[in-house]
């Protein structure tokens, strides 16, 4: 292992004054296709209990290779490199070593604002789907310290970690599907109609081999003069699901379950989409695969039950169409 040091000269930090989406170091884009350049952007959102972050460390998986980070003004720039559990082509040339972690040090990013620290490698190697965490570690002075380094266990919800790090799912070439730019297949059926309500847009995500926490998503319009609620969610390949809402409470981004349903106003759509509301399939029984469908029973309060399907897109991106109908 060796390592290379970059100091940066700088006339000033400039730091962006930006809302902060999330409490957790988070990546801006956090899916990638294998064998292509990926540009890791990692949100930093706020220092250690009030002081100020001075140092960020980031590991680099396996199978992210040929890493370059960007140097930042006022920060100097550490690349510890390493060997690589494989080796990877570069243009021809076998490599089987290169940067294994970045650290840039020796800055003043202060609680009350946001920064970013970017590197950009190639996601290599993969023959399915993969999650990979990158650990980061905030550094604050001599005394403070935050890590991020949590990873979810097989069937466990990333959710129900306190400290998770940051991760990229990587994804598998789409072979030609004409929707793999939006992450996603065309159901076979159109919307379904139950009374005053049309469902469309029904999607679920695919899951990771083992997985047992899945997501779905749909739009809901009500064309009648009446509110109406959807009340609960049943399926036959999941032990419950659950309606949830993400928020933003206080500056932190909060999942909660909504015991009481979700609102159906009359003349309204209302969407369940990725970031908002959407629905939690609990103790599935096999995880989701791209191409398959996942049935459901939707439970309205006043126009009662109706059967649809959510087309399973790939796990970074849902469908975009529901089908299949039989009222109750």
């Amino acid at each position: 292992m060796n390592t290379t040091r970059l100091t940066v000269l700088s006339l000033g930090l400039t730091l962006a004054t930006a809302s902060i989406a999330h409490a957790h170091a988070t990546f801006e884009t956090d899916s990638a296709q294998s064998e292509t350049s990926f540009k890791a952007v990692l949100q930093v959102p706020h220092g250690c209990d009030g002081k100020a972050t001075t140092e960020v460390q980031m590991k680099l998986p396996e199978g992210f290779v040929f890493a370059k980070p960007q140097p930042k003004p006022g920060w100097e720039l550490e690349i510890i490199k390493g060997d690589y559990q494989k080796t990877y082509d570069n243009h021809g040339d076998k490599v089987s070593s290169g940067p294994i972690e970045i650290r840039w040090k020796g800055g003043n990013l202060p609680e009350e604002f946001f920064d970013t620290f970017v590197v950009k490698g190639k996601i290599s190697g993969f023959d399915k789907e993969t999650v990979l965490a990158f650990p980061t570690t905030q550094l604050c002075g001599t005394d403070g310290k935050v890590v991020w380094d949590e990873v979810a266990a097989e069937g466990q919800s990333a959710h129900d970690l306190k400290s998770p790090a940051p991760t990229v799912t990587v994804t598998l070439a789409a072979g030609g599907d004409e929707h793999a730019g939006h992450g996603g297949h065309m159901a076979a059926d159109g919307p379904v109609k139950v009374g005053d309500l049309e469902i469309s847009g029904g999607a679920a995500k695919a899951m990771l081999p083992g997985a047992k926490v899945g997501g779905g998503f749909l739009t809901i319009k009500n064309g009648g003069s009446v509110d109406d609620r959807l009340v609960a969610v049943e399926s036959a390949v999941a032990g419950r699901v659950e309606i949830h809402e993400m928020a933003m409470a206080n500056d932190v981004m909060k999942m909660r379950k909504l015991d009481d349903g979700v609102a159906i106003p009359a003349g309204e759509t209302v969407k369940l989409k990725a970031g908002g509301l959407h629905l939690m399939f609990m103790q599935v029984s096999k995880p989701f695969a791209e191409g398959e469908t996942v049935p459901v029973t939707l439970v309205f309060e006043k126009a009662g039950k109706v059967d649809a399907t959510l087309a399973v897109g790939t796990a970074s991106g849902g469908a975009t169409a529901a089908g299949g109908q039989k009222h109750h």
